[in-house]
């Protein structure tokens, strides 16, 4: 509930993101130039590998439809958080209204939660494939497909959609900074004059189902699948079996392993800023290294890749 008190407070319209502090000018224009080619490449990255799952027919499995899913939501991700900040470091004015916060943050809470359950769906159709795959093509049908694609960005925009009103409904009275360099939940909720724990119980119900509940679905599958690979006699068995999931589990660990660490362990002097570098590990290394994890360890997409670039060089003939 709102304190009688806050009549006297100003209301505040917007907020000041204090990012990575105050920096040189050298090491702002160093920073600018690095996020904009990760921007860049992350950006290329992603762009080439739907390109390729949409061209090439012999990526046309439920496997690389998820992962061209994953690749459009990598995008969207980066661009949610990168250009703003890059034009912070540009211009040095690290302003931004409460309506633009709120969009911010919702585009941003979003992307996480959807990622959040559409890895957990790549990590099922992995199960199958490697589980029960007498049965796969029949259990992993063009429409169920299409129904978890679906269903995961579904969820996740409805995730941060409540949360995002719910923030909409708070008072701001008192200091406007924000230590980070974009819109999170915890900051805001930090600079609310509410009391927070109504707040506190809303995010934490929708975190466990659409964070924790996918993550511990996504451990339980590849529980399931190592079990099955170590179950397999022959080692070129095994290597194989396990060739087509470790680049979907090397992307899980990185991303769970940052994220939780982030969000799970609570914020004190001393983890601040450890946690805004997990921040930039989570929000822009991730969406940059997943194209080239997938494209170095993936036979199918490096030939596809092979394929675009003759026939790029050298036209159809």
């Amino acid at each position: 509930m709102t304190n009688p008190e806050q009549g006297n407070q100003t209301y505040i319209a917007e907020f000041n993101l204090l990012g990575f502090g105050t920096l040189p000018d050298l090491q702002i224009l160093l920073l600018f130039l690095l996020f904009l080619l990760i921007y860049i490449a992350t950006m290329a990255g992603n762009i080439l590998i739907m390109a390729l799952v949409v061209t090439d027919g012999h990526l046309h499995t439920p496997m690389y439809f998820f992962l061209g899913n994953l690749s459009c939501l990598e995008t969207c991700y980066t661009s949610t958080i990168l250009p703003s900040m890059l034009a912070s470091l540009l211009t040095e004015n690290r302003t931004i209204s409460f309506s633009g916060c709120l969009t911010q943050y919702f585009f941003f809470g979003s992307m996480i939660a959807t990622e959040c359950l559409l890895l957990s769906v790549m990590s099922y159709d992995r199960y199958l494939a490697i589980c029960n795959p007498m049965h796969y093509a029949t259990h992993m049908s063009g429409r169920l497909y299409l129904q978890l694609a679906c269903g995961s960005w579904t969820g996740g925009f409805l995730c941060s959609g409540i949360i995002t009103l719910s923030i909409s409904q708070l008072t701001f009275c008192g200091s406007n900074d924000i230590d980070h360099f974009f819109c999170d939940l915890i900051p805001l909720v930090n600079l609310s004059c509410n009391d927070p724990q109504m707040m506190e119980m809303l995010a934490l119900t929708l975190c466990l189902i659409f964070l924790v509940v996918p993550f511990l679905l996504t451990l339980m599958s590849y529980i399931c699948i190592i079990v099955t690979i170590l179950r397999i006699p022959s080692t070129t068995g095994r290597q194989k079996a396990f060739s087509t999931c470790s680049s979907h589990l090397i992307v899980v660990t990185i991303y769970y392993g940052t994220l939780l660490i982030a969000y799970m362990f609570p914020t004190t002097n001393t983890l601040r800023d450890f946690k805004k570098v997990l921040s930039v590990v989570y929000t822009v290394l991730t969406p940059l290294v997943n194209p080239l994890i997938y494209s170095l360890r993936n036979k199918e997409v490096k030939e596809a890749l092979r394929k675009a670039s003759r026939k790029f060089m050298f036209g159809r003939c």
